[in-house]
């Protein structure tokens, strides 16, 4: 018993060592990059990385930057495990970036569903957005689905515009989708149109910077138009 004990203590002590270790590291990196790099927003979080010797640095709640133990180089690109053929910065992007689906201002969306509608998916778009039109596309061979259409007029007066057109119309869906798909714009009609500025104002804060970005039920979301295959394997399965 007394040399578990012995043990349990040796290795507790090791755990402090290295929590004091890490954080002097840590500490060491910050002031050497804010004397030498000035310039660069505050650093959030440094934690170390599977790569010996490479830090992480997240910076402007979503940046990421490596360097190393003497901040002596900065890296700004993608960190590959090639052993198990991941992409170790996406998949850190993906969890920093990920949104709490449940969080979205749902009475802001115009709602579109298919079949049973089962499947959650929520898309941020812009109505001048060519990428847009080209998901919208897509989204047609998508079945047992809600969608939850977010406005987002990013593009300038014009996108305001139809999109304000779009929110007052009588069947919001069908309008959009005449738009999108058929190039038909729908008649200007006054409503209250708050929601579209109330939507931009969430995807700011969300750094939502282009359109289409699409946020699945997981949280996880994408950038740009993708193809119905990558939409089907990112969609929660239908429940049985």
């Amino acid at each position: 018993m007394l040399t578990f004990f012995k043990f349990l203590l040796v290795f507790m002590n090791g755990l402090l060592l290295q929590t004091v270790f890490a954080q002097g590291e840590e500490a060491f990196i910050r002031k050497t990059l804010k004397e030498r790099m000035p310039h660069i927003h505050p650093i959030d979080e440094i934690k170390r990385t599977p790569m010996p010797g490479l830090f992480e640095l997240r910076v402007d709640g979503s940046e990421i930057y490596y360097t190393d133990a003497s901040a002596n180089f900065l890296i700004q690109g993608h960190l590959i495990d090639t052993k198990n053929q991941r992409d170790l910065t996406e998949e850190r992007l993906q969890k920093i970036m990920a949104v709490d689906f449940k969080s979205l201002p749902f009475k802001d969306a115009i709602v579109i569903v298919r079949g049973k509608g089962e499947r959650k998916m929520a898309i941020f778009e812009d109505p001048n957005c060519g990428y847009c039109k080209r998901f919208e596309r897509e989204l047609q061979n998508i079945d047992n689905v809600t969608v939850y259409l977010f406005l987002y007029p990013i593009l300038g007066k014009d996108s305001v515009d139809k999109s304000k057109a779009i929110w007052c119309s009588k069947d919001q869906s069908k309008a959009w989708q005449d738009l999108m798909l058929r190039d038909q714009a729908p008649n200007p009609t006054g409503c209250d149109t708050a929601a579209l500025k109330r939507n931009v104002d969430f995807g700011q804060k969300q750094r939502i910077n282009g359109t289409p970005t699409t946020i699945f039920a997981d949280g996880s979301r994408i950038s740009g138009a993708v193809e119905m295959a990558q939409i089907e394997k990112l969609l929660s399965p239908a429940k049985p």
